[in-house]
């Protein structure tokens, strides 16, 4: 066997053993809704997997505008290369309809399409920080931000703090601004970068405390913050401007970058960062990620204007605010109903197990969409933690036709197993609780399996001591028919 596919094998083989090795899943029919009807097969799988959190993919009137706009286009096929070499019209108008949408204070001088998220981060993160800076980053932040640094200048400076811990935060950057002189003089630059909204968690950065928290550290102003806002893109804020925009704090000086991306509620494809003019032309010049490929095409352009239509004109937001309305069922219907079920087989995360509790004089209210929070909205992301997310998915998808991911490490870290419930506007209360049903049959049918295979070891242990082992197992199946 040649050396490479020795090395492959081996790797691959390895993963199969650990039972982490990736496939792309069937291609299952997932709610086959057709514009004209809006209704599902009666056949296909519920779908708790996508990130399509406003349904949009599925929209009569997105779907016809998308259409009607293609038609009316003076260009729909392709892009004609690189932004560098063919700047076409449709990109750069799209580009000054974003800067104003976001509010940014360059408008289009600071906007920046990007052919997806992965690639703006990678570039940003690959040429932006600078020899002798610094990037702190959330250990849950996405794996692109890792490796747009592990391709930069800065790699030896790159660190991560525990996972929305202001204290951790602060220490990590106290404990670099006593090593780096340059830190604290200005001559060097700190970087922090976070997710408003986590893909793998349904968590929330407490924005306000870190934009403060840089702005006491660092009284030189040069430590910058990057949002990435991809999972909350069209879901919070005004018009779906993200979490920023939902704390007004999109034009905070210590807001180096946000990230939008249009693959998720927007059911289109790209992405937006949006930042300074210096920063852009900085990325125009230096990020690979943009230079060396073919532009997004017209038809992603076309698509994505017609999904910022939606925004603009409050269609999503009444979506967003349906969907919020719906994760909160769930997650009060999951606390009652897996209240009896043992943690370390099926639960909650900490964060959503119980209701928030207001701080002394109130918290700061947040405006999402047309709804006004005391606290951190409903997330639309949902982890189902459990030792076992594979045998959850597989028991949902054959006993309840429903679709739900598992993620095991290394997605997550060790021990962080969970099924990954992604809940989107056009779901009902019927199909949530049809969800929590079917995982509380599983987390039923588990424990019984596991008291009896306890049981049948015991006794097959003891068999040959006793005499009545026939009996035993005849007591042991009438207790359990009587439970049932």
């Amino acid at each position: 066997m040649p050396a490479l596919e020795r090395h492959l094998t081996k790797a691959l083989k390895s993963r199969e053993e650990r039972a982490i090795k990736r496939r792309l899943p069937d291609p299952v029919p997932t709610e086959d809704r057709t514009p004209s009807t809006d209704q599902i097969s009666p056949r296909a799988p519920l779908d708790f997997s996508s990130n399509d959190y406003l349904s949009l993919s599925t929209s009569a009137d997105l779907r016809a505008s998308f259409i009607r706009e293609c038609q009316r286009a003076p260009l729909v096929l392709g892009s004609g290369g690189s932004r560098l070499l063919s700047n076409p019209p449709a990109h750069a108008a799209l580009e000054a309809r974003l800067g104003t949408f976001f509010n940014t204070a360059a408008g289009a001088d600071g906007s920046l399409l990007f052919n997806s998220g992965y690639d703006a981060n990678v570039g940003f993160f690959s040429c932006v920080p600078q020899p002798g800076d610094c990037v702190v980053v959330d250990e849950h932040i996405h794996a692109s931000v890792h490796d747009g640094v592990r391709a930069s200048r800065v790699k030896d400076s790159f660190i991560t703090f525990s996972h929305n811990d202001l204290q951790a935060l602060e220490e990590k950057l106290d404990s670099l601004l006593q090593q780096k002189e340059k830190l604290r003089t200005g001559e060097a630059s700190m970087f922090v970068a976070v997710e408003s909204l986590y893909s793998m968690d349904g968590t929330f950065a407490p924005l306000k405390q870190v934009v403060d928290l840089l702005g006491h550290m660092f009284p030189a102003g040069n430590a910058y913050l990057i949002v990435d806002e991809a999972h909350a893109t069209g879901v919070y804020g005004p018009q779906g401007r993200g979490m920023l925009a939902a704390y007004g704090l999109e034009r905070h000086p210590c807001v180096l970058a946000r990230l939008h991306t249009f693959g998720k509620a927007l059911a289109s494809t790209g992405a937006v960062l949006l930042t300074t003019p210096l920063v852009r032309s900085y990325l125009v010049n230096y990020a690979r990620p943009l230079i060396y490929t073919t532009a997004l095409s017209h038809p992603n352009i076309i698509a994505t204007g017609c999904a910022f239509d939606l925004l603009e004109d409050g269609t999503a937001e009444a979506l967003s605010v349906r969907l919020l309305d719906l994760s909160q069922y769930m997650i009060d219907l999951l606390r009652q109903r897996l209240r009896n079920v043992p943690m370390n087989v099926l639960s909650l995360p900490p964060h959503l197990s119980s209701a928030p509790h207001s701080s002394p004089g109130g918290p700061t209210p947040i405006s999402s969409g047309m709804a006004v929070y005391a606290s951190n909205p409903p997330p639309p992301i949902i982890p189902l933690m459990t030792p076992h997310p594979r045998p959850l998915a597989t028991f949902l998808l054959t006993r309840c036709n429903i679709v739900a991911r598992p993620i095991t490490w290394p997605t997550v870290p060790r021990g962080a197993g969970r099924v990954r419930i992604c809940l989107r506007s056009g779901h009902t209360r019927m199909d949530v609780e049809r969800l929590v049903e079917g995982c509380v049959a599983w987390a039923s049918s588990f424990q019984t399996s596991k008291q009896d295979a306890a049981y049948d070891a015991a006794l097959s242990m003891h068999s040959h001591h006793d005499t009545n082992h026939t009996v035993a197992v005849a007591v042991r199946d009438h207790t359990r028919s009587a439970k049932l």
